[in-house]
């Protein structure tokens, strides 16, 4: 306490002392042994008042020493283990957190990484990945603003994260101790494949493989790439000092629909110390995306070829113009555009009612309106024999499906009868009729989705006019051709809406998150915030079965399966409230990115050392290592002055005097009859 609050003190209890001595020994008559005794209680309620307003505070140094961090990484990942040096690492661990030299002079903590950052030595090196700069970011984190050593137990062969060569502070100097056989083994390696997920049936589809070399000798390799025991690509490679990667580009072909799992393979006649990074699996899923439309016209048009063209820039589209008596099935088709349809369309309408192909119809002047009133309920037709021409204005509030305006209001007018065109309700308009600057308020073009049936309706001929438009403004079609591909992409994609929806991919890579997630929809198709969705899955190589929970996220049930071994499974997912199901299959192609490795990496190690002012140290010289930390002067235990403040008195003591003082002055006046 300083001078003045001692001074305060010594007069509170002056005051307090006058006046209680005021109130019950000066003015009173009778000085018996009550009032003394009441007066000291009301000395304490007066000095406890005081010495609460006062609130005076003890201060108390203290003197405690901090010693410098010395966070002890082990790389967890299976690559230690794959190098044989798992039960060294753990040794290794142990003899550095336990050696009482820099337990004396350093805080020292152990911690262990793979994929992620833990804290202790609880370590079985089977992770899955190598994050060293996660590890790294995690100790900035924990030790902010502090210069300290770190000790790095792990093969430098990072999997994932960006380079950890540059990840640790500034302030931090990394000692690596290099676990692995340094000595260079002649090693061939498949080190990447590219390749996309998907291909189209009949298609071809490139492949992408890089291959690595490490030794010192020129070699001849065979590479392969094989489905099953059959060989669909090989190729002879030749690797040089000077040669020691190559690239290898392929296509191959996609000749049925499916999943097809591939391997590429690379051998020679060396013997190698690793063979397990020679094989690197790969599938790809072969779909069928190829959609037959017909064009269907009793007319002949220029809009006929317009369309033919602009679909079939799709590859995957192909059109055939026929006329309403020449089409054999409509089952051959999956999308039927109806140009201009009249009374010979009868027919093929009627055909259509109980297919219920999804349809294109684009009118003109030679359309039967009246045999469109009876075969749609989109839009309701009330036509003169009058023509007008129609301009388009584009609808930006649409949303059945992306599409931009291409510029429609610039576009020539397309020809049309005039008329009265009321439509429906569930109609998406796209384009808006516009005649010269006057706006009629019908539509132009209209999409509608009616249960597992999607349309769409274009009023007006000469659509060929706006696709040369598009050529004399852009000097390209494709902006008027992406806009066709869209519709037809539209019409021509499957619109039965699931309940439950569940995402997954055909295959996944071991080692890597197998996620799965699903939606549950009511029978409004809003997503059910309390469904209870599970997930049986079969491994088909031993037919075991295990069931998994479902966790709620945002918008979304999810479920992780990390962890299966390579394999083909299938899965059934339930939701129990329903009984609804959905089954489907993945498989795990046989891939471990922590057994591609021969060596350390030795050159990073050395790297990271020398970027952050530290050393590399290898195990049979640990030693070494302990006794340049332990006497190492840049690293000093700091001793720091802590300064404690607390109340003379704690306020809730100051309050149980005050009312005890008080209750009893109270009781005592009214026992003794002065109050």
């Amino acid at each position: 306490m300083t001078a003045f609050t001692v001074l305060l003190v010594i007069l509170s209890a002056i005051a307090a002392l006058a006046l209680s001595f005021y109130q019950y020994i000066f003015r009173a008559k009778n000085r018996g042994k009550v009032f003394l005794l009441l007066a000291f209680l009301r000395f304490l309620t007066w000095f406890s008042i005081f010495i609460l307003l006062i609130n005076p505070v003890i201060t108390h140094t203290d003197y405690e020493v901090v010693k410098t961090p010395l966070p002890v990484l082990v790389d967890n990942s299976l690559s230690v283990k794959e190098l044989g040096q798992d039960s060294l690492a753990k040794l290794l661990a142990e003899k550095i957190a336990e050696n009482s030299a820099l337990r004396n002079k350093y805080d020292v903590q152990l911690y262990n990484f793979s994929g992620d950052f833990n804290a202790g030595n609880a370590t079985d090196f089977n992770g899955n990945q190598t994050h060293i700069d996660q590890a790294a970011q995690n100790l900035k984190q924990l030790y902010r603003n502090s210069a300290y050593p770190v000790v790095l137990l792990s093969d430098g062969n990072q999997t994932i994260g960006n380079d950890y060569i540059y990840s640790f502070p500034e302030n931090v100097s990394v000692y690596p101790v290099v676990l692995g056989d340094t000595t260079a083994y002649s090693d061939l390696r498949v080190n990447q494949v590219n390749v996309n997920k998907y291909a189209f049936l009949k298609n071809k589809f490139p492949v992408e493989v890089f291959l690595q070399y490490s030794g010192n000798k020129s070699i001849n390799a065979v590479f392969n790439i094989m489905q099953g025991n059959a060989v669909v690509f090989k190729q002879n490679i030749q690797f040089t000092q000077d040669k020691k990667a190559q690239t290898v580009s392929v296509l191959l072909n996609a000749n049925s629909v499916g999943v097809h799992t591939y391997r590429a393979v690379i051998t020679s006649a060396e013997p190698e110390k690793n063979t397990y990074n020679n094989t690197k699996n790969f599938a790809v899923e072969v779909i069928d995306q190829r959609s037959e439309v017909a064009i269907i016209s009793s007319v002949n048009h220029p809009d006929l070829g317009a369309l033919k063209r602009a679909i079939e820039t799709n590859k995957q589209r192909n059109v055939s113009i026929i006329k309403p008596g020449e089409v054999k099935s409509l089952k051959d088709y999956n999308v039927l555009i109806l140009y201009q349809p009249g009374p010979a369309f009868r027919s093929l309408l009627e055909e259509n009612k109980a297919l219920g192909l999804n349809t294109f119809i684009i009118t003109g002047l030679n359309t039967d309106f009246n045999l469109l009133n009876q075969y749609q309920n989109v839009l309701n037709f009330k036509m003169s024999t009058q023509s007008e021409d129609y301009l388009a204005d584009f609808n930006p509030q649409f949303n059945v499906f992306a599409v931009d305006d291409i510029g429609f209001s610039n576009f020539p007018p397309l020809q049309n009868p005039f008329g009265t065109i009321t439509a429906q309700p569930g109609g998406n308009i796209l384009l808006n009729a516009r005649v010269r600057n006057i706006q009629t308020g019908s539509p132009l073009m209209v999409f509608s989705e009616k249960g597992a049936s999607r349309s769409a309706m274009l009023l007006g001929e000469n659509i060929w006019k706006w696709r040369l438009q598009t050529h004399i403004d852009n000097n390209s079609f494709d902006k008027f051709d992406v806009f066709i591909d869209k519709t037809i992409q539209y019409l021509a994609s499957d619109s039965k809406r699931k309940s439950l929806v569940v995402n997954h991919e055909s295959f996944y890579n071991s080692g890597e998150v197998i996620s799965i997630t699903a939606q549950y929809f009511n029978k409004n198709y809003e997503f059910d915030q309390n469904a209870r969705l599970t997930i049986q899955l079969k491994n088909k190589s031993n037919n075991t079965t295990k069931a998994y929970d479902f966790v709620k996220g945002n918008n979304e049930y999810k479920v992780n399966l990390n962890g299966l071994a390579a394999g083909k499974y299938s899965f059934t997912v339930k939701e129990s409230n329903s009984n609804t199901l959905y089954s489907g299959n993945f498989e795990v192609l046989d891939f471990e990115i922590e057994k591609q490795f021969v060596n350390p990496d030795l050159l990073r190690l050395q790297q990271t050392a020398a970027n952050t002012g530290g050393k590399v140290f290898y195990p049979a010289n640990v030693d070494d290592l302990i006794k340049f930390l332990s006497d190492n002067e840049a690293y000093k235990a700091v001793q720091k002055e802590v300064i404690e403040k607390s109340p003379l008195i704690d306020w809730i003591t100051l309050l149980i005097v005050l009312c005890a003082s008080l209750a009893a002055e109270w009781f005592i006046r009214k026992y003794n009859g002065l109050v």
